[in-house]
This record gives structure tokens, sequence and C-alpha cells, in this order.
């Protein structure tokens, strides 16, 4: 079996835990990303962590990346070149910051290229209907509207099943923004002869502009440089976005930079977490686990500046091994 131990905590859902542990070492999985720009952290920090956890864990894990998907998403003007481009860099980031060598790269365009997917593809189709593809079009950042005036839109969530099924995956990975093409493959793998796929979830990363409550949440984009940390910013970038960034007095939910120090920082910088306060707030205070520094500052003894220039020290440190990628 493979090792699960841990797991639990890189993850915000596990479907199911049981099925997971019941997995062969040498089982299969994927993270699909698209090419869309310059990656920001947690493309570039906090997701190579994560899938090097998972191949430590005995899944033989890969990284599609989804050069179509993102040409039927308008990403980069739609423009296949340029989104080749952005891959390349990305795939380039994801390494220098540590990636596992065994991690394989594999792009959309190399599963497309014969008809046995598209083929799957149609019989994924015949077993979904037009209300459950529309529900699950949130997985790509569009509305029903949108859809509505660009059919190729509704064929996304199909190929994000058929890449599933048609790479014989045992595990789906990515961000809760992901769960409704998941949960879709699951439900209709039993139908197509196909195997139903373990899906792990992780928290999404909240726009430094103030994230929101989950029914109105809003996440770091690249359309909106100012809501995200990008792998490409200069040290005085970080700097600059995280001083100007919502961070509200002993407040945990929805608040970005804790967020940050929740599934970034804490997890995978490796050594203590160090705050510098003045004498008169009680001096430096260190935390060995993220449970301790959410305690003191939803009580309000940690100052909102003082937690954004410890951020930014961590931030610039753990992103210093990729930034030659964007020299």
């Amino acid at each position: 079996m493979i090792r699960t131990q841990g797991l639990e905590s890189e993850f915000q859902e596990i479907v199911t835990p049981e099925e997971l542990s019941s997995l062969s070492p040498g089982s299969t999985g994927y993270i699909g990303f698209e090419p869309s720009g310059l990656p920001h952290i947690a493309t570039g920090i906090m997701w190579p962590r994560k899938i090097n956890r998972l191949v430590d864990s005995g899944i033989n894990m890969r990284v599609l990346l989804a050069d179509w998907h993102a040409m039927v998403n308008d990403k980069l003007g739609g423009d296949l070149q340029r989104i080749r481009e952005s891959g390349t860099v990305m795939m380039k980031c994801m390494k220098a910051q540590g990636l596992y060598n065994e991690v394989e790269f594999v792009w959309a365009d190399d599963l497309v290229s014969g008809s046995d997917y598209w083929k799957k593809l149609l019989m994924v189709a015949k077993n979904s209907n037009l209300a459950r593809i529309r529900r699950a079009l949130p997985i790509m950042g569009r509305s029903e509207d949108d859809a509505d005036s660009d059919f190729s839109k509704y064929i996304y969530p199909l190929m994000q099943v058929t890449d599933i099924f048609f790479m014989k995956l045992d595990v789906a990975v990515g961000g809760m923004d992901q769960r409704h093409a998941h949960m879709l493959a699951r439900d209709i793998a039993a139908r197509m002869g196909e195997k139903k796929p373990v899906s792990l979830h992780a928290a999404l990363l909240g726009s430094l502009k103030g994230s929101g409550r989950m029914d109105s949440f809003k996440k770091m984009s690249k359309s909106d440089p100012d809501s995200a940390i990008f792998m490409s910013d200069s040290r005085k970038d970080v700097e600059r976005k995280i001083k100007s960034a919502f961070c509200p007095v002993a407040e945990i939910d929805g608040n970005p930079l804790v967020e940050i120090m929740k599934h970034v920082v804490f997890p995978y910088l490796g050594r203590e977490i160090v705050i510098n306060r003045p004498p008169s707030k009680g001096g430096d205070i260190t935390f060995r686990k993220y449970s301790e520094f959410e305690l003191e500052y939803s009580s309000g003894r940690i100052h909102p500046m003082d937690l954004k220039a410890a951020l930014s020290t961590y931030l610039n440190e753990m992103m210093e091994p990729s930034r030659s990628v964007f020299s």
C-alpha cells in the first residue's frame, strides 16, 4: 500500500481516504495546469512540494501542461505558441523549486493528436448531461454566459475528464476549484468501464486584495497582477505587494497573508518561523507550528505590519532558487 501518512495535512479534501489507502505503490496520478502566463507562488512553490510528497508516498506523478485547454479558455489570446512558451517557463520554474526529476511532464497536444482521444471524449459526452457540464464550468473560471456565447467552453470539462481516463490514472489532483470535473469522472467511470480516480483537492490561495468568504471567494489571478505574487516578481515587488495586501487585525478567515503562512510558509520553509516585534510589544516570537501562529494572530498579539515584514522575507527566500528562470 502507498504511504498515506501526512497526506491529510496536504489536502483539504480526499475522495476517499479509504480508496487512497488501498492503492498500491506505483499507482499513477496527475495534476494539470493551464500555461496562461507567469506562474504565481501556488504553482511555483506550493505545488512542486505537494507533488513531491505524493511521489514520496509511492504515487508516480505527472504534470499535464494543458496547452489545448488554455487555448479553449482564451488564455494568452488563444495563441498556442505563446501558451507553450508559458508552459516551458512553468516547467523550468517547478524544477528549479525542487520538483523531483522523476515527475513526468506531458503536453495536452501529445494526448489529443490521435483519434482514440476524441473517441473517448465523445464517450464521456454521451455519459454526461448538459446540466452537469454547466456546473463544472467554474473549473476554468467561466460562467454559463461565457459558454453560451462560445460553445467550446463546454468541451473543456469533457477534455479534463477524458485526460484522466485516457492516461488511465488512479489519482486526480488539483485545487478545490477542480472538484466538479473530478467528481464527474468518478460518477461516470463505472458506466464507461474506466478506473474511478481517487481525488485530492488542495486549498486555493486567495487574492491579496481580500479573498472573501467561500461563497464569494476570489483567488490569486494572473489577470490582476496585484492580486498575486508571481515567481518573476523582484524582491521589491514582493515587499510592495505584501505591504499593501489586505490583512485585517486578528482576522484569520479571508485573510490572504494568513493563508500564505498556512499553506506555503509553515509547511515548506523547513524551519522555525520568527516574527520580529518591537520590545514594547513583547519582542520576537518563534513558532514551530501553524496552529501556534494562528492562536497568536487571532488574539491580536501579532500586528499585521510585523506579519507582512516576516512574510516578505520568507517568501523572497523561498522564491530565490527559481529567480534565474526569469532573469
